[in-house]
């Protein structure tokens, strides 16, 4: 089990299951529709000298497929809706939705296609895939743990980090982080 949490903690990406719950990726092979309930899409940006602020997206959409038999043909896509940016700041909210960050009214949508599904163990994978924001697209990696498995449910939880940069929000760099880490829950329902 340690082995497995310090594998997890160096590898930019993997789908993982808990030990005790003995279910092979074959249990969880095939289609789900990510539901908002029981998801979320949640970030934070680290300010110099300590601080910075964490935020959510309310709206997004997207899709898994776990292929059993050549896991590499497995699918994620996920598609977010900027202009549902929330930090529980207006001020902030407002700042983020504006053409000097996410610019939600020219670009409503950010998007992320899998390319390719390394498996890197009996219930992990390296995920690899194009994220595009503001009409760049930039190939990206994310860490994902298969966290649940039932009637039809499956549940991941995903970790990343991305140069915001590179998507032409660069905004109070060097004060605020560059570094944007993202923590997500995404619940898919079978169908």
């Amino acid at each position: 089990m340690y082995a497995r949490i310090l594998g997890f903690a160096t590898v930019a990406t993997c789908l993982a299951m808990p030990v005790f719950a003995a279910v092979t990726l074959g249990d969880a092979a095939g289609s789900y529709t990510i539901s908002p309930a029981g998801s979320s899409i949640r970030f934070s940006i680290g300010k110099l000298g300590g601080g910075g602020f964490d935020g959510a997206f309310a709206r997004f959409k997207g899709s898994i497929r776990i292929d059993n038999s050549d896991v590499g043909r497995s699918r994620v896509n996920i598609t977010i809706f900027p202009e549902s940016v929330g930090t529980g700041q207006s001020r902030i909210d407002a700042f983020l939705r504006s053409d000097a960050v996410f610019d939600a009214a020219n670009n409503p949508e950010i998007q992320f296609r899998s390319t390719s599904v390394k498996r890197t163990g009996e219930t992990s994978a390296l995920i690899t895939g194009r994220l595009t924001a503001r009409g760049k697209t930039f190939p990206e990696k994310f860490t994902a743990e298969l966290s649940g498995l039932k009637a039809g449910t499956i549940k991941f939880h995903v970790t990343g980090k991305v140069l915001r940069s590179r998507y032409g929000m660069d905004v109070g760099t060097p004060i605020y982080s560059n570094v944007v880490d993202f923590d997500m829950t995404l619940t898919g329902r079978r169908g």
